[in-house]
């Protein structure tokens, strides 16, 4: 009469070792997956064709709805006056610099103070910036525009700590601080694959880039443009169910089942 429960027992036993065991392995996850800046193969398409990063940063082409920071400076401080706001009133300096933004129209167009309507299809900052000189050249010869980019941010989503849209804080930054900045990648995200979306023309361009492979440095893919879409995608074990408690969660409510399953066969 007690041979079956020491039988059924047994075969308990062996059941919840194997799916203790099924979810170790599961839960664990190949260091080559999370470890970034591996030593790689050097064979990769990732292309490096710019000497420093000033060149680097004037690759963005404004597209409509960016906010422009554009400030006018000449020899003469009053004839400066004529092409930006009055800044008096004791307003804070962020209230002032917001004086000085410009919101580029779907035309690619600007309204700047006594010029009127400024046209920017295509351009980079720096194809902006001379654009603006040349304008201003009939009112002041010795005009010097200072441009740059008030809606710098990109989004993220996915597998990160902090998904959503994310200010960069300058005009361009690496696809590791744009992580940093969102909280690092999670546990079972995809860090072999993570999909980029950058605005290009006048559609988007799509691309992967591995940030576990060194040879990603200094590349094009290495870094991050204003409005660029970042998307981390979970791997195949999350959307198995296998979440970053599973090791200690599942297999120790079925332990404990098998432990009250012992005490009552005995």
């Amino acid at each position: 009469m007690t041979l079956l429960p020491n039988k059924f027992s047994f075969r308990i036993g062996n059941a919840v070792l194997f799916f203790i065991l099924i979810g170790l392995i599961s839960g664990c996850i190949p260091q080559k997956e999370t470890v970034y800046l591996q030593n790689q193969a050097d064979d990769r398409n990732y292309e490096n064709p710019y000497s420093d990063l000033t060149t680097i940063t004037e690759r963005y082409v404004l597209r409509p709805n960016d906010l422009l920071y554009i400030q006018v400076n000449t020899s003469n401080p009053k004839l400066s006056e004529f092409f930006n706001p009055n800044r008096s009133g004791g307003s804070s300096n962020q209230q002032s610099q917001s004086l000085y933004t410009y919101l580029v129209d779907d035309n690619m167009n600007i309204d700047f103070p006594f010029v009127g309507t400024i046209n920017f299809e295509g351009c980079t900052l720096q194809q902006a910036r001379e654009k603006m000189e040349s304008v201003l050249v009939p009112f002041v010869s010795d005009a010097h525009v200072k441009m740059r980019l008030a809606s710098d941010s990109f989004v993220i989503l996915g597998e990160v700590g902090s998904p959503g849209r994310i200010k960069m804080g300058k005009e361009q930054i690496t696809i590791y601080e744009a992580i940093a900045l969102a909280g690092d990648v999670r546990t079972f995200g995809k860090r072999k694959e993570i999909k980029i979306i950058r605005p290009d023309g006048d559609g988007y361009k799509t691309f992967f880039v591995d940030i576990t492979d060194n040879n990603i440095v200094g590349s094009d893919e290495y870094y991050v443009y204003p409005n660029d879409l970042i998307y981390v995608r979970p791997m195949k074990a999350k959307s198995f169910g296998i979440g970053e408690t599973f090791s200690f969660g599942i297999i120790s409510s079925v332990l404990a089942l098998y432990l009250t399953i012992e005490a009552i066969s005995r």
